[in-house]
């Protein structure tokens, strides 16, 4: 009887020159060959949470580092039907606010083992579009910094795909949400002047189609009519420096050049440009004669020579909820749509009088 012998095992060395010689890339099948285990081991190793004995994930990984394998993630997608990606849609990013956001975003999704896929708008009214492109990316959920209609939440339902919009609050809408709320924050901005004893007031708002800027402005026009003050001069900006500064002018102008006690500024950078046009281009002097105000507290808004007063949105506690509920609805879609709202903060710059001039206090 002829005794036939076994082939020899490929080393790592033989293996990895088989691979070059072939002009391929290193899979799964491979690191299994050269480890002694099965294609499916190899899986698990590569899979956060599965069970696998320590001995078997030392030798899956030294052959992993021997062949230089990374796992495919497009390859994984189509086993478990799940892509690991999350599209963030967000809009504006001409607000420095927004890259803040992005990070916390990044992060949170990160932790969560997803990553995320980045869609931007420059306007809002572009958001049919974008979706259109999602769709096709197969993502396993939506985090939407965006003002989405009644029809395109409809339709996340209809394709039983996850979504929370983030730092919008849809009235009436199904729409599971994470937001600051944005309307009582234009009314505690407005409180807060008002009860220093500021009586005229302007707005430079901010762009038509974004809804933070109209819940803002809603929220501080209805304060002040609450507390019988006249009507704010309220004048279109778009959330940039330049519009700060054209805002001002645009208010003083048709106040007939009269300055207001106090403007309301849609954003920190709108602020500054503001706060720059009135002290070194028409030499108001700030908060004496002018006090301005913002929101979003951005990283320039405390620099010394700015030192803004404004509201901060707890956005890392934001970004974490919103990741949270994102990923429990991937777990289970089924319940009501659910809403966190988070309130802002009032940082006391050196930019907005706070206090009450002696004359109001003595005749209050």
């Amino acid at each position: 009887m002829r005794t036939i012998k076994p082939e020899p095992a490929l080393t790592l060395a033989d293996h990895k020159a088989a691979i070059l010689r072939d002009n391929r890339r290193v899979t799964s099948y491979d690191v299994a060959l050269v480890a002694g285990v099965s294609q499916s081991a190899v899986s698990r190793c590569f899979k956060p949470g599965a069970s696998v004995s320590k001995a078997t994930y030392a030798r899956v990984m030294k052959a992993a580092a021997g062949l230089d394998y990374i796992p495919n993630a497009a390859a994984r997608s189509l086993i478990t039907r799940r892509s690991n990606m999350v599209a963030v849609i967000i809009s504006n990013l001409a607000n420095l606010y927004y890259p803040e956001a992005l990070s916390e975003l990044s992060r949170e999704v990160g932790r969560r083992g997803k990553r995320v896929l980045l869609f931007t708008l420059q306007e809002e009214s572009e958001l049919e579009a974008v979706l259109n492109d999602v769709w096709q990316y197969q993502v396993d959920g939506v985090i939407a910094a965006a003002t989405l209609s009644d029809g395109q939440v409809a339709e996340f339902g209809r394709r039983r795909l996850p979504l929370v919009v983030f730092n919008r609050n849809p009235r009436g809408q199904a729409a599971n949400t994470v937001a600051c709320d944005q309307y009582e924050a234009g009314r505690a901005l407005a409180a807060r002047l008002a009860a220093a004893g500021h009586r005229l007031f302007g707005i430079i708002d901010g762009e038509q189609d974004n809804t933070v800027a109209s819940e803002r402005r809603r929220g501080a026009c209805e304060q002040l009519a609450e507390l019988g003050l006249p009507a704010p001069v309220i004048v279109r900006g778009a959330f940039d420096y330049a519009s700060g500064k054209l805002g001002l002018r645009e208010i003083i102008a048709r106040g007939n050049g009269s300055i207001p006690d106090a403007i309301l500024c849609g954003s920190d950078m709108m602020t500054i440009g503001c706060l720059d046009c009135a002290r070194h281009e028409l030499g108001i002097s700030v908060p004496e004669q002018l006090s301005v105000a913002g929101f979003d507290a951005v990283e320039p808004s405390n620099w010394l020579s700015y030192n803004l007063t404004t509201l901060r949105q707890p956005i890392q506690q934001m970004a974490a909820a919103a990741a949270e509920l994102l990923q429990n609805l991937m777990e289970c879609s089924e319940g009501a749509a659910e809403k966190r709202m988070f309130a802002p903060q009032f940082i006391e710059g050196a930019t907005a009088r706070l206090t009450p001039p002696a004359s109001i206090e003595l005749a209050a």
